[in-house]
């Protein structure tokens, strides 16, 4: 495959216990065409190793190096996970040749591949033109069983990443393309994002959010003292949709927490806010794929970025299982 390599082996390393004790010693490398339908329960982590949306954004590049940091880092937490639930690094799509909509593709089938082996896929970007590939893979996949089932995105985010596109499609214009072929397919277009900024999306911006009846919660609203309230409209989200699709964009946190993405903001909101929601979106049962966008070693300050994309992952992964 083009816009493909296998996994690597040398990046899962850290203390060694013999026990199973850190998740470097209990995760398997297996290349995406030897992923078989697990008798246990399985998570499938995949790369996006592509930061040519970001460049196409005018955004700071270096977000294709961001998976294999990420994974890097995972490896070093602790491993809580039961014997009964498989852990998988399945390798990561690559951008060749600034051909993004290739690497979109991919994606989409990877995701596509995951699910129906019975995969619960975490994706790791790169940039975050990887939702437009990744809706796309669950919908694929869902056509394919054809249960008519309808998606909802929650994207955490402080950008509402609808840009209409002018000369190409880039990391600010997914959820956009994604509500214009949802129009074409006469499919209903579900999303919700939490912790947008208005210092951070321009008039038109919220103008073209309400044109497609998106759903928002401003920053300043995204915060701990209105968590019941956060939650409740989350639920009633999520009421609406069969199955729910989740995207951190890591640029929507402060610049406290993570220094290294492409566009950093000290105005952004709490990891522990996120990870409150993150119970009430899993405990719903309907969470089905989730990613992690925009993670740029380039610009990460003593690896903090890194480590908290892995908390979160490591939050998730021992939650949903």
């Amino acid at each position: 495959m083009k816009h493909y390599t296998n996994p690597n082996t040398a990046i899962w390393h850290g203390r060694v216990s013999n026990k199973y004790l850190y998740l470097h010693e209990k995760v398997r490398c297996t290349p995406l065409n030897e992923i078989s339908e697990p008798a246990k329960k399985s998570i499938a982590l995949l790369g996006y190793a592509c930061d040519e949306g970001v460049k196409r954004n005018q955004g700071r590049i270096g977000a294709a190096k961001g998976p294999e940091v990420i994974k890097t880092s995972l490896g070093k937490f602790p491993n809580h996970l039961a014997s009964t639930v498989v852990l998988q690094d399945t390798g990561t799509i690559t951008c060749k040749d600034e051909n993004m909509e290739a690497a979109q593709e991919a994606l989409s089938k990877a995701v596509s591949t995951l699910l129906k082996k019975k995969q619960f896929p975490i994706i790791l970007g790169g940039g975050h033109d990887m939702a437009y590939g990744h809706y796309h893979g669950i919908q694929n996949y869902l056509d394919s069983k054809k249960e008519g089932q309808t998606i909802g995105i929650i994207n955490f985010d402080a950008h509402f990443d609808l840009r209409k596109p002018s000369d190409n499609n880039n990391s600010g214009t997914p959820f956009y393309q994604i509500a214009t072929q949802s129009k074409k397919e006469n499919c209903s277009f579900n999303y919700l994002c939490l912790g947008i900024r208005k210092d951070a999306n321009d008039r038109t911006l919220f103008e073209t959010a309400k044109e497609l009846d998106v759903k928002y919660v401003l920053s300043d609203t995204f915060q701990m003292q209105f968590l019941d309230e956060i939650n409740t409209w989350i639920n009633a989200f999520i009421k609406t949709v069969d199955k729910v699709y989740v995207t951190i964009d890591l640029d929507g946190f402060s610049s406290a927490y993570a220094p290294g993405v492409s566009a950093p903001s000290p105005m952004g909101f709490t990891p522990q806010i996120v990870v409150e929601c993150l119970k009430t979106i899993i405990g719903s049962g309907k969470l089905i794929s989730m990613d992690v966008a925009e993670m740029n070693p380039k610009f990460d300050i003593d690896g903090q970025t890194a480590k908290l994309a892995a908390s979160l992952l490591h939050h998730i992964i021992h939650t949903i299982y």
